[in-house]
This record gives structure tokens, C-alpha cells and sequence, in this order.
């Protein structure tokens, strides 16, 4: 299909979606949330201005909510649906005691992330993968010391580091198997925006038409393909438990999966997956970090000392990076300052739920917690609009003010990785490799921004924001 053709397509396909998306509108029966307030517009035609503007307003608008109406809730605008979002301790304690049969976080990813056509029915249908990312990947975790630069490179050596533990050596270090899952990664994301533009009728062909997520998935097929079939065969000749048997994620998985699950693609898909959590949070994550600490280089010897103490005592060990107090409050520090953006612990109704305060959910919305506008409200954290490294740690510097100020711990006013039993079940994971990565970082390198003090601003797509994609830090190997 020539590119004018392709142009011709995708208009008529927006033109279509429109015309359908003002006929939901304009249906009767569409007014259940019509007791929770609005931030924009709420008539029908309107109401589409309203998330138009989401789009490129979407944080200034969850602000405005919060501000309005802190400690209840509102609604905001989304091309095909208005989202609920509350506030405050007891509506976040609310949202994390539901059960997943109410307010689902499952089927909430699976709309948003468009699952069924970026990742597949299966992954969204059969999530044996979680228990094992909340159990073997915390069991096994490993400590891996790459250098790190900005945001690309960051993305290529998480990367790296992760797939040491999903599918071990060589292949972590295969320079277009690390490509291919960037590409996947970001394709991913760049399909779900593309393929939610349109309503549920014309999204298996945007899928199809408009996005390159089979192609990379066949691309993967290839380079693991001899890896599990070469295990499959010793695994058949000398049992489940083979001397030398690799002890890592793939393993894990070919070890749980059941039926169809145990398919070269299926296997594949699994290892992509798992490259896309992790590779898309854990980059953002490094990055804020890495340009709080250019910008302010004289972090840098509190860090060092935190470091050597550690490894001083245990060793480059698990017990050690548990011990490096700083470091993990400078990260959650960094997490609170910069999350995954504006809203959290999305969940969508699968029955009619009403909150604690008489808010009434009905099936089929969608609702989340207000994440930025928790983490800079005066009332949860003092002077909150400041980067206070040592936040977190006591005033002797030899504690975390308790565990739940730990970087992995959760509270209805510390919400980057969710709270309760649905939090990020690899943030363990997460939290090691992050520590880990600025340990060596800090021991190994001088660091700074070319203009010092000065932290690049961050990118802001509607509610989600990402570390600045083009700014570069200034690296100097230390001299003693």
C-alpha cells in the first residue's frame, strides 16, 4: 500500500471513529457518572473539546481536580469515556481493598496498553508470568554494574542488565536482540496510543494496518528459537532438573507453562513482555535519577560514602544494596518527584462499585488514584515542591525513617508503584537494579550537567511524563 494510500486510510479511519464516538455520546443511558463533577466540558460535542485537550493538558487538568475537589473525586475527559480519579488516604484505601472481581487492574492494563493487539489474548488472558516475577525474580536477584550516560543509552544497558536474568549469557549481549526489544518496547506504547484512538470496532484493523508489533515478535522468534528448543531437548533427554540447567527467567517460564504456553512464539511473546515492563519504567526511572544528580554533583560524596560502607560489610552482595540507605532515598526521593506521571492504580468496574464516600462506580468505567498531585500536597510531604535527597533517611543517616519509607514500600501518599496486593509485583526487582546501577555509577564516575544546577525539564504526554529524550550528561572516569 503506497503512502498516499496508507495517508487516505487512516484519515477515513479517524473520520469514522469520530462519527461513532459522537453517536456514544449522544446515546441514551450514558449518564452514570453524572454525579461525580468534571474538570472541561460536559456536553456531548463539547465534551469531545474537553479531551482533545486532555491531550496535551491532561496533567494540568488531574491538578485541577485534585485541587478542587481533594479528598473526593472528579472525572476527567478521554476520547471514548470519562475517567473517575480519586483523592486522598480513604479513597486510595478504598480503590486498594477492592477485589480484583470489582475494580480490576487486569482488565484496566489490558484496555489501556490495547493487550489483545500489542501483546496478545494470552498475556492478558493467562498471567502465570506475575507469580513468577513476584517470586523467582525477587528470589534470584542479581547485581549487575553497567556505565550509564542518558536516556538511550540507559534504555540499551537496562536492557542489557535485565535480560542477564531473563535469558542469560550470550544472548543479553547480542547487540540486535537489546534493538529489537527497545523497538518492541516502544512500539508497544506507540501502538496502544494509535490503536485506543479508535473504538473497539475499527481497533483489530488499526492494529493490523498501524502498528509493527507482529513483525518484532517473528523477529524474536528467531533469535530465541534455537535457545528454547536446544532446552527443550535436555530437558526431554535429562529431566526438568539437567545439570547446567540455566536458572533464569526463560527457565521459569518453560518450567510453569501449560498447553499452547509452551510454544516457541508463546514462550517469545512471555521474554517481550516482560522486556516492555521492564525497559519502559526502570529507563525513566535511572534517568530522573541520573539528571538530579548531574545537576546537583555534591550528592555525590554523601552517595560515595553510603556505597563504601555497604559493600565494606557485605560485599557487591543483596545483604549490601539493602544497606545503602542513601541511595534508596535519593531513588524513592526521584520516584516521588518524577512517577509514571499524573494517575496510578488504574482499575476498570466489573460491577457496579461505590467508595466509601457514596461515590458510585458503574460497570464498565475506569478509575485511578491521583499520583503527582499526591506526591506534592503540602499535607503529605513538607516543602514538597523540593528535591530533598536524604528525605527519607534519619537524621544520623544510619536508618530509613521507617520500613515504610523504604523505596519498595507502598502508602496511600507514595503511589509510583501502586499500593496493596497489585502493586508492581517486579519493583523488587526494580529497586536492586536501580540501586545497583548507581552504586557503580557513583564510585566509578564523575558526573555533572554542562549546565550545573540545571535539571533538564521533563516531557509531559497528556498524564504521563518521561526524563528529557535529547539532553546529555557529562561523564569523567574518577581519577583517584
Amino acid at each position: 500500500m503506497g503512502e498516499d494510500q496508507s495517508s487516505t486510510l487512516i484519515y477515513a479511519l479517524i473520520a469514522l471513529a469520530t462519527v461513532i464516538y459522537f453517536a456514544r455520546l449522544l446515546k441514551p443511558g450514558q449518564s452514570s457518572l453524572r454525579g461525580i463533577p468534571a474538570i472541561g466540558p460536559t456536553a456531548p460535542i463539547l465534551s469531545y473539546y474537553g479531551a482533545i485537550q486532555y491531550l496535551s493538558r491532561g496533567r494540568e487538568m488531574v491538578q485541577e481536580g485534585y485541587d478542587k475537589y481533594k479528598g473526593g473525586a472528579f472525572k476527567v475527559p478521554e476520547l471514548f469515556r470519562w475517567h473517575v480519579v480519586v483523592t486522598g488516604h480513604k479513597l486510595i484505601e478504598d480503590l486498594r481493598k477492592a477485589s480484583p472481581d470489582e475494580l480490576s487492574f487486569n482488565e484496566a492494563s489490558a484496555e489501556f496498553l490495547a493487550v489483545d493487539f500489542t501483546l496478545g489474548p494470552a498475556i492478558h488472558q493467562n498471567t502465570y508470568h506475575v507469580p513468577i516475577v513476584k517470586n523467582q525474580l525477587t528470589r534470584n536477584i542479581s547485581t549487575l554494574l553497567p556505565e550509564v550516560p542518558a536516556l538511550n543509552t540507559v534504555m540499551q544497558i537496562i536492557c542489557r542488565v535485565s535480560n542477564r536474568v531473563f535469558v542469560g549469557l550470550p544472548k543479553c549481549r547480542d547487540l540486535d536482540y537489546r534493538a529489537l526489544n527497545i523497538e518492541f518496547t516502544v512500539g508497544v506504547m506507540k501502538g496502544a496510543f494509535v490503536i485506543n484512538m479508535f473504538p473497539k470496532l475499527l481497533r483489530p484493523l488499526a492494529a493490523r494496518l498501524l502498528t509493527n508489533v507482529p513483525t518484532n515478535i517473528s523477529r524474536g522468534v528467531k533469535h530465541l528459537e534455537p535457545i528454547i528448543r536446544e532446552r527443550f531437548r535436555l530437558m526431554e533427554e535429562y529431566g526438568t532438573d539437567y545439570d547446567g540447567k540455566p536458572n533464569d527467567m526463560l527457565s521459569w517460564f518453560m518450567d510453569e507453562a501449560k498447553g499452547e504456553e509452551r510454544s516457541v512464539r508463546a514462550l517469545v511473546l512471555r521474554i517481550l513482555t516482560l522486556n516492555f515492563a521492564s525497559i519502559h519504567t526502570t529507563s525513566m526511572s535511572f534517568t530522573h535519577a541520573l539528571y538530579h544528580l548531574a545537576a546537583n554533583p555534591e550528592y555525590l560524596a554523601p552517595l560515595r560514602e553510603d556505597v563504601t560502607r555497604a559493600i565494606k560489610q557485605e560485599g557487591w552482595t543483596r545483604d549490601a544494596l539493602q544497606k545503602m540507605l542513601k541511595v534508596d532515598s535519593f531513588l524513592r526521593e526521584s520516584h516521588r518527584h518524577h512517577g509514571i506521571g499524573s494517575l496510578t492504580m488504574t482499575r476498570k468496574a466489573l460491577k457496579d462499585f461505590t467508595f466509601s464516600d457514596g461515590t458510585f462506580i458503574p460497570k464498565g468505567a475506569f478509575v485511578s488514584a491521583a499520583e503527582a498531585p499526591t506526591h506534592f500536597d503540602e499535607a503529605n510531604y513538607e516543602n514538597s515542591e523540593v528535591f530533598d535527597p536524604w528525605r527519607f533517611v534519619s537524621n544520623d543517616g544510619n536508618n530509613i525513617e521507617g520500613v515504610k519509607n523504604q523505596m519498595v514500600s507502598t502508602s496511600t501518599d507514595y503511589v509510583t508503584f501502586g499500593h496493596g496486593r497489585f502493586a508492581c509485583p517486579g519493583r523488587f526487582f526494580a529497586a536492586n537494579e536501580l540501586k545497583a546501577m548507581m552504586a557503580h555509577l557513583v564510585l566509578t564516575y564523575d558526573i555533572k550537567m554542562e549546565n550545573e544546577g540545571v535539571i533538564p525539564e521533563p516531557v509531559w504526554y497528556s498524564i504521563k511524563v518521561q526524563p528529557n529524550p535529547t539532553a546529555e550528561v557529562m561523564f569523567r572516569r574518577r581519577q583517584s
